[in-house]
């Protein structure tokens, strides 16, 4: 069965209030999901919903709206844990954003087991988000940073793997490059990280919108996510961990909420997750993220990984037959390798410029480095524009990028 047979993109967009709207006289082109995805309407009136009808804090008090609000977050946490695959909702800590769960790793496991003399190993298709923390951890502690290094179309080279590997103690990998749209093998990188003692952690911010996830098929330790990419609001990510490292972690911030006892000598952290979740949480978010849960489950992950492949082969397939060598296309040539996410070159044009006259089309598209910097250097380049394709793109919306480049060739060569 295709993917036009399982999702009826049409349909879909309707749900999204933002792809209604007309910019410069057209209709929108949303083509940067990458940096975060459209909200459905059910998202939008979930936190409509909880603000009108239940607005109180959580775990606080013994009150009818009270008891509510508790259980709207928890309801959460237990929806995230079944999507990500994870044994119990016990695992799921809630955060900011993705890039705050890997802090907490950072800061909370890496204090506590990292030390001068151990390595941590990244790969060289990292988000700043999943290389920041491990430099500062490094600059405190002495630790060494080692990178696994990307070939000339962006895929991992893991020829020197046992070398890189000697002496690590956490593996840190992206699930997605949110730049070339690499999908490394993140289980057979998981099993060979553990071969040497060393623990995992995956950044699963461009996997969990687009592929069904199961921490458990990765045999990771840590899994860090976030709901803005995957149809849920800003301000909210969460991170899974092993039920026995969690337990064995301190806490990342103190205050309210993440103590059992607090006395004039010291206090005593909570029970996981709680512990990890210091201060009142972004409860709305949390509740509009598992409306965006449950909308990704209606459709099934299985039927959006579909889509999205039979739509990156046709964006390929397009862009190249229609450009040639006037257009580069970053990352692996074959959808099996790659994600829906097309980091371009046209011409000598700057990325910047030529997202500029494709707004004038309407199309939204990326344009920098991606909060990916040494990526962007072994590449060869400064920036780059990326389009991100998502479930609610379709073949119009390709010829729609396709054609505002023509029309960019076009405006600067005149």
């Amino acid at each position: 069965m295709s993917a036009a047979e399982t999702l009826d993109i049409a349909a879909l967009k309707a749900e999204f209030p933002l792809l209604q709207r007309e910019v410069h006289g057209r209709p929108i082109v949303y083509l940067d999901s990458g940096a975060t995805s459209q909200k459905p309407q059910s998202v939008l009136d979930a936190m409509d919903r909880y603000y009108a009808e239940i607005n109180a804090n959580v775990h606080r008090g013994a009150y009818h709206i009270a008891e509510r609000s508790t259980t709207a977050m928890e309801g959460a946490r237990g929806a995230l844990a079944h999507f990500l695959g994870a044994s119990s909702a016990e695992e799921v800590v809630f955060t900011k954003n993705a890039t705050e769960a890997i802090n907490l790793v950072a800061h909370s496991w890496g204090r506590t087991n990292l030390a001068e003399g151990d390595a941590v190993l990244l790969t060289m298709l990292e988000h700043h988000a999943n290389i920041v923390p491990w430099q500062q951890l490094a600059a405190e502690r002495g630790v060494e940073v080692r990178w696994i290094p990307v070939d000339a179309n962006g895929r991992l080279d893991l020829s020197d793997l046992d070398a890189l590997l000697d002496g690590v103690r956490l593996l840190a990998i992206t699930a997605a490059s949110n730049v070339t749209g690499a999908l490394p093998p993140v289980r057979r990188l998981a099993d060979a990280a553990h071969s040497v003692g060393a623990s995992v952690l995956v950044d699963a911010s461009q996997w969990t919108p687009h592929q069904p996830t199961d921490v458990s098929n990765w045999d990771a330790d840590f899994v860090a996510v976030t709901a803005h990419k995957m149809c849920g609001p800003t301000g909210v990510g969460a991170l899974w961990g092993r039920r026995e490292l969690l337990d064995a972690m301190p806490p990342f911030l103190g205050g309210g909420s993440m103590i059992q006892n607090v006395t004039l000598e010291g206090f005593t952290p909570a029970n996981v997750p709680t512990r990890f979740e210091a201060g009142t949480q972004p409860i709305a978010e949390i509740v509009g993220w598992h409306a965006a849960i449950d909308f990704l489950g209606d459709l099934g992950m299985e039927a959006v990984a579909a889509h999205e492949r039979d739509l990156t082969a046709y964006a390929l397939s397009t862009l190249t037959e229609r450009f040639g060598d006037d257009l580069v296309i970053h990352g692996p040539d074959t959808v099996d390798e790659r994600g829906g996410i097309l980091s371009l070159a046209y011409r000598d044009l700057h990325p910047h410029d030529l997202s500029q006259v494709l707004d004038q089309h309407a199309v939204c598209v990326r344009a920098g480095h991606h909060c990916a910097k040494p990526l962007m250097e072994a590449l060869g380049v400064n920036a780059t524009a990326r389009a991100s394709l998502y479930l609610y793109n379709d073949e119009a919306d390709v010829d729609a990028l396709a054609d505002a480049l023509a029309d960019a060739g076009d405006f600067f060569a005149s």
